[in-house]
């Protein structure tokens, strides 16, 4: 059985780096998409301090559909070009949305966020879902969280088949 080992917040960099050989570890040897989306999303939203949702959205069609989480139930269907995570598929560029309330169109599922970081899932230069951060904090994600979560998110992409 895999146990987290406690990760010290201090520095991003040591942090994510942790965090990253966590994930290569807890991936390993698995190939299913959707068991590698439940143990990342409950590995980060374990891990990662100040958090209220963790989780995937999987692209089907024109529609993101929502994939294993943690957190408060959530929207389960997201159009593309809609709210930060329709944006961020849409886009192939990753959102870093310091106020929700501020983001134009923004798709509240649970009213406690107040910031959101999205980071899409590519393979062959594909959009195929995305990785969701929620915060009930206002600017909680900065930059070193951005490429953080993008490093992850290639962790995932690299230790799953394709959907």
């Amino acid at each position: 059985m895999f146990h987290a080992a406690p990760i010290s917040a201090a520095d991003p960099k040591i942090f994510f780096d942790e965090l990253a050989q966590q994930m290569v570890g807890l991936l390993a040897g698995e190939r299913d998409p959707i068991a590698n989306a439940a143990n990342m999303a409950a590995l980060i939203f374990n891990t990662v301090p100040r958090l209220n949702w963790a989780g995937f959205y999987f692209l089907r069609g024109g529609t993101l559909v929502l994939g294993p989480f943690q957190g408060q139930p959530a929207c389960v269907r997201i159009a593309l070009g809609k709210g930060v995570c329709g944006g961020a598929a849409e886009s192939r560029k990753t959102q870093r949305v310091e106020d929700v309330n501020a983001f134009p169109g923004h798709i509240a599922c649970d009213s406690a966020s107040r910031s959101e970081l999205v980071v899409p899932l590519m393979r062959d230069a594909m959009v195929f879902g995305v990785l969701d951060l929620d915060s009930p904090e206002p600017a909680r994600f900065e930059a070193a969280d951005q490429a953080g979560m993008e490093r992850l998110a290639a962790i995932y992409v690299a230790a799953s088949d394709p959907l």
